[in-house]
């Protein structure tokens, strides 16, 4: 039977991504985004792709839509298997210039909306006593960087949300499964339409990789009952760093955290933004970086296959101590290099 799955986010970036990896295997796909045209191109690649889809333009701010929607799903599709919350909003702004309304609705949309998507999806799952949750979540759940305190402060708010919920549904021996994935910085849209204040344009910090990569790493948390996936080098080493040497981040993102997320070009003062309102047109999955993005991960492959790596370090370490054992010297199954320096 082919998976339905519900994905929140899905007209553009790693939403969009995400519905492509699980229609290519054939998955039967909710795709709920505000920019109708956006969401209509989605349900058309979903199509190709072998999947089927539903597009359903709502806001996930509104918790009777999201309800509504799920209901909707689980009419033309059957019980939902697996929900991806991945709906965002930010601002590029210092705190100072960003207004109580403005602050509200990133929260809305990037917390909140998580909060009534994962509603939708146990209302469902419980009784059922199965299905995955996975929240698409960020290094910056981890680690805040300034100018996006309204994005970061969310994002800290999903994992705790989410870690609270887990040991809930623990206690009542409910297996609905739970999983964040954190990203690493991606080249998707939102750079584009994304509220901005400052007077230069806003990027990713790099390194930066695309949206498939993120979605890979969707599919795989949806799949594998892990209770984390981080994804990227950069990912790790901000959430390593930050517990060992909180204070020092500290002191470089006040010196670099700026220039980092700012490029030299200047902004459009006409550019619409999609805070409040979904902007016109297909935004598409990749933002404008494409020819300085990675497309694949060392660090995702060794999540994934992390099984297979252990148990070839064990079956090295084993071999090695049958040589020491054995009395058998070990720099004869070592390269050896320039003979003529060994004589």
């Amino acid at each position: 039977m082919p998976e339905t799955v519900v994905i929140t986010g899905a007209s553009a970036g790693v939403g969009r991504a995400t519905a492509h990896a699980f229609a290519a295997q054939g998955a039967q796909i909710g795709l709920i985004a505000r920019g109708t045209q956006g969401l209509q191109a989605a349900a058309a690649e979903v199509e190709k792709e072998g999947g089927k889809a539903l597009a359903l333009p709502l806001d996930v701010a509104d918790p009777d839509a999201v309800e509504a929607a799920a209901t909707r799903v689980e009419d033309q599709f059957g019980p939902i298997d697996i929900w991806v919350n991945c709906a965002m909003a930010t601002i590029f702004a210092p705190f100072h210039r960003v207004a109580p309304d403005e602050y509200r609705r990133a929260t809305e949309v990037t917390y909140l909306g998580f909060v009534y998507g994962t509603m939708a999806a146990l209302k469902r799952m419980r009784p059922r006593n199965r299905g995955t949750i996975v929240q698409v979540g960020s290094a910056l759940s981890y680690r805040a960087i300034p100018l996006q305190s309204a994005y970061c402060g969310a994002k800290f708010a999903i994992r705790g949300f989410t870690d609270s919920l887990r040991t809930e549904l623990m206690h009542d021996g409910v297996d609905v499964h739970l999983v964040m994935v954190q990203m690493p910085a991606l080249n998707t849209p939102q750079f584009n339409w994304a509220r901005n204040k400052m007077s230069r344009r806003p990027r990713p910090v790099p390194p930066i990789f695309q949206p498939e990569v993120a979605a890979e790493a969707i599919y795989y948390a949806a799949h594998s009952r892990r209770r984390e996936v981080w994804v990227g080098r950069s990912s790790i080493q901000a959430i390593a760093a930050n517990k060992f040497f909180p204070g020092l981040l500290d002191r470089y993102l006040a010196h670099k955290g700026y220039t980092s997320q700012l490029t030299d070009a200047p902004k459009d003062p006409s550019q619409p933004d999609n805070l409040f309102d979904a902007v016109p047109g297909d935004p598409g999955t990749h933002g404008r970086f494409d020819n300085c993005a990675e497309a694949s991960s060392v660090q995702l492959w060794a999540t994934q296959h992390r099984g297979a790596l252990l148990a070839g370090a064990l079956a090295l370490g084993a071999f090695v101590t049958t040589l020491l054992v054995a009395g058998r010297p070990l720099a004869r199954f070592l390269p050896s290099g320039d003979a003529a320096c060994n004589q």
